[in-house]
């Protein structure tokens, strides 16, 4: 017998609040072309985000989210330094990669559009992140409300300086998978 029923797909049936970042159960992704030929990988693995989450009004949610710029993880650690550096991520003069969410399109049953402001690298740009709802749930190990989001960007490297290569070694457009799972603040 299990202890787990299926999640509830219906953002109405969930309770309205503030939610966190369960930073166990979330992941950001990336990956750019190498040569034309291949994708290159990687990952942060220290990040935070808080919502504020209404399930009768969607389109009013608010986001805020941050990700530790030298927390880059692609599995060579001498890639990662450069990365790392001033040409790349310039994590020590720019720690944080921030998002605020400005504003919601519901497009689906469980899908939207997030509208909201990058700021990599000291530059602010709009981005759109195409959502996808996963659903809610009870977490019994964590002893109150869950729920779960997919989204997808994809941001240009270039306007935000992100590493000056000769064309044809990085493609410029970089995309993005975030995965979150978020808990009922008491």
């Amino acid at each position: 017998m299990s202890c787990v029923s299926a999640p509830r797909i219906d953002p109405q049936t969930l309770p309205s609040g503030q939610w966190q970042l369960d930073t166990h159960h979330a992941s950001v992704t990336w990956r750019v072309r190498h040569f034309g030929l291949s994708w290159v990988t990687g990952r942060f693995d220290e990040m935070d985000a808080s919502l504020d989450f209404d399930p009768e009004n969607p389109d009013q949610a608010r986001l805020s989210a941050t990700i530790n710029a030298a927390s880059v993880s692609t599995g060579n650690p001498e890639f990662d330094e450069v990365l790392r550096s001033s040409g790349w991520f310039d994590a020590a003069a720019h720690t944080q990669i921030l998002f605020e969410l400005s504003s919601v399109t519901v497009t689906g049953e469980q899908t939207g559009t997030a509208r909201g402001n990058l700021t990599l690298k000291g530059r602010t740009r709009p981005i759109d992140m195409i959502i996808e709802f996963h659903g809610g749930n009870y977490n019994f190990l964590e002893s109150r409300e869950i729920v779960g989001f997919g989204a997808d960007m994809v941001i240009d490297r270039t306007e935000f300086g992100i590493g000056f290569l000769p064309d044809g070694i990085a493609g410029d457009a970089v995309h993005i998978r975030i995965e979150a799972e978020f808990l009922l603040q008491e």
